[in-house]
């Protein structure tokens, strides 16, 4: 059985030991959020990569909160509905990764 699911298929939140392996670096866990910051040199870098990542979460149907600044985003992301942890959490936050190119 998939340590995520339950016996009726439904998504369940994580353990903490499995959110510990799935914490890559520069993303932290904060009660039931992951969230990472990145840095741009600029404001047109910022938004640039505000829009890949609102465009990539959008495809996911899978929305991450922004917090945005001139030159730094920071993206976090929860389950709401399981009110915690999921596997698609850190597959986004995978995503938002390879998106940022520094």
């Amino acid at each position: 059985m998939n340590p995520s699911r339950d016996p009726d298929n439904k998504v369940t939140a994580l353990s903490p030991p499995e959110i510990e392996r799935l914490l890559t670096p520069g993303w932290q866990q904060h009660d039931q959020t992951i969230s990472k910051s990145y840095s741009f040199e600029n404001y047109y870098q910022t938004i640039a990569f505000v829009n890949a990542v609102a465009w990539m979460t959008h495809r996911e149907d899978h929305h991450p909160d922004l917090t945005v600044s001139y030159n730094r985003c920071r993206v976090s992301y929860t389950t709401h509905a399981i009110n915690g942890l999921s596997v698609n959490d850190f597959l986004c936050a995978a995503k938002a990764d390879a998106l940022f190119k520094p």
